[in-house]
C-alpha cells in the first residue's frame, strides 16, 4: 500500500486502490520525496535513480512503488505514460529533483558537470507524460551563476507545453522539519496555478521551529565508532585519536574549532578562506544547519552532536531530515549518510504533496463551476 490519504483527490484509505492522484518521481534516491507524496496521499507508481544502492532503501520503505535503476536520459517516457495505474488515474504528478551539486554554491567545478543537463529529460518527461503538475525541487543556485540559463529554458519549456510554472525558494525549517534547509522548488499545473504551502512553523505561524533538541534529544547515548543495536542506523563513525581529542575539546552545545588551544589547530584551517563551521557542534535549541552527504563526518561540517564527543549518528541524520523511526537505510554507511543527506526532507515532501492535491481539487471545483 502507498499509504492512506484523506483528501479527496488524494487516495482512498487503504493505499492506490483507486490511484486517484499517482505521481512518478525521478532522480528518487532513497525515497524522501516518494515518501513524502505518499504521507499526503498520491500513489507513488515508480521512482527512477541510476544509483542501485538506494534500492533496498526505497522498495522496503515506500510499499507499492517500484524501483527502476535506469539513467534518466535513456528512459522510454512514452511507455512510462501507459504504466497501469498512471494511464487510469484521475490526476498525475511528476516529480524530479535532479542532482544538485553542479549548482551548489560549494562546488567550484560545476560548470563542466554533465549533470547540468539533467533537467532536459525531466521536460522531455512532462512532454510525454502529460502530468497535471510538474514539481521540481533543487538548490538555490540553480537560480543564478551556472544554473539561470538552464532554469529559464526549464520554465520556457513547461510554459511552451501549457503549464503555469512559479517558484519560491522555501526554508526546510518553516515545514516543521528540525534543518535550516533552503531549497528552490518549482510547482507547475497544466492550465493552472498550483499553491504553495504555507509555513507551519516560524514566526509568521505561531509555532516555533523543531529543533535538534526535539528532533534527536531522546536517542540513547553512543560512543564515537559504535552502534546501539535497539535502534536501526544508530551508529556513529569512528574518529582517530587526534579527532577524538578536539571534539573533547569543543564547548558543548555549538562550540566550534575556533575555541580550540593552538595545538589542535589544523595547519589548513588557518587560512581565512577555510570553513569555520567545520568540526563544530550542532545547538540543542536551534534546528540543524543544512545536512550534506557527508553529515556522518566531524571534519565535513557543523555534524558534531551537541554533547556527546561524536559526530551525528545516521539515525539522528535521518530524525533531522524528517524521517520517522521506522525508515530504515541499508547499504555502507558512508552511502547511507550520502541517501540521507542527499534526500528531500520528507515533512517539506509532504507539505508539498498536500499543496498538490488543495490544487489540484480547486482546479477541478473551478472546471465543474
Amino acid at each position: 500500500m502507498c499509504g492512506a490519504g484523506t483528501d479527496r483527490v488524494g487516495q482512498e484509505a487503504g493505499g492506490c486502490a483507486r490511484r486517484v492522484t499517482s505521481a512518478i518521481d525521478l532522480f528518487c534516491g532513497a525515497g524522501g520525496l516518494t515518501r513524502g507524496l505518499i504521507d499526503a496521499g498520491i500513489c507513488v507508481l515508480r521512482g527512477y535513480d541510476i544509483d542501485d544502492r538506494c534500492r533496498e532503501t526505497y522498495t522496503r520503505n515506500n510499499a507499492g512503488a517500484e524501483f527502476v535503476c535506469r539513467d534518466v536520459r535513456t528512459v522510454r517516457f512514452a511507455a512510462v505514460a501507459r504504466l497501469e495505474g498512471y494511464r487510469e488515474a484521475e490526476y498525475r504528478v511528476l516529480a524530479a529533483c535532479a542532482p544538485c551539486q553542479p549548482f551548489s554554491k560549494v562546488r567550484r567545478n560545476g560548470r563542466n558537470d554533465p549533470r547540468r543537463a539533467l533537467l532536459a529529460p525531466v521536460l522531455e518527461a512532462a512532454g510525454a507524460l502529460v502530468p497535471d503538475v510538474v514539481l521540481l525541487e533543487n538548490v538555490p543556485g540553480l537560480l543564478s551563476g551556472l544554473g539561470s540559463d538552464i532554469f529559464r529554458e526549464f520554465v520556457s519549456g513547461l510554459e511552451a507545453q501549457g503549464y503555469h510554472a512559479e517558484w519560491r525558494v522555501l526554508d526546510a525549517k518553516s515545514y516543521g522539519v528540525p534543518q535550516t534547509r533552503r531549497r528552490l522548488v518549482l510547482l507547475a499545473g497544466r492550465g493552472f496555478a498550483v499553491a504553495f504551502p504555507t509555513p507551519s512553523h516560524g514566526p509568521t505561524a505561531g509555532r516555533p521551529y523543531v529543533t535538534v533538541r526535539d528532533a534527536i534529544g531522546a536517542y540513547p547515548a553512543v560512543a564515537a565508532g559504535a552502534t546501539h543495536d535497539g535502534v536501526a542506523n544508530h551508529t556513529a563513525a569512528s574518529l582517530a585519536p587526534q579527532n577524538l581529542e578536539r571534539i573533547r575539546h569543543t564547548p558543548r552545545d555549538g562550540g566550534g574549532r575556533l575555541d580550540w588551544a593552538e595545538p589542535l589547530v589544523l595547519s589548513c584551517h588557518k587560512s581565512p578562506r577555510s570553513y569555520s563551521d567545520v568540526y563544530g557542534r550542532m545547538w540543542w535549541d536551534r534546528p540543524a544547519p543544512t545536512l550534506t552527504g557527508r553529515c556522518r563526518s566531524l571534519s565535513n561540517g557543523r555534524f558534531g552532536h551537541p554533547e556527546q564527543h561524536r559526530a551525528i549518528t545516521l539515525r539522528e541524520a535521518a530524525a533531522l531530515q524528517s524521517f520517522p523511526d521506522d525508515y530504515v537505510f541499508y547499504g555502507a554507511p558512508t552511502h547511507a549518510a550520502v541517501q540521507i543527506g542527499n534526500a528531500v526532507p520528507v515533512a517539506l515532501a509532504k507539505a508539498l504533496g498536500d499543496a498538490i492535491l488543495q490544487s489540484l481539487g480547486a482546479s477541478r471545483e473551478a472546471h465543474v463551476v
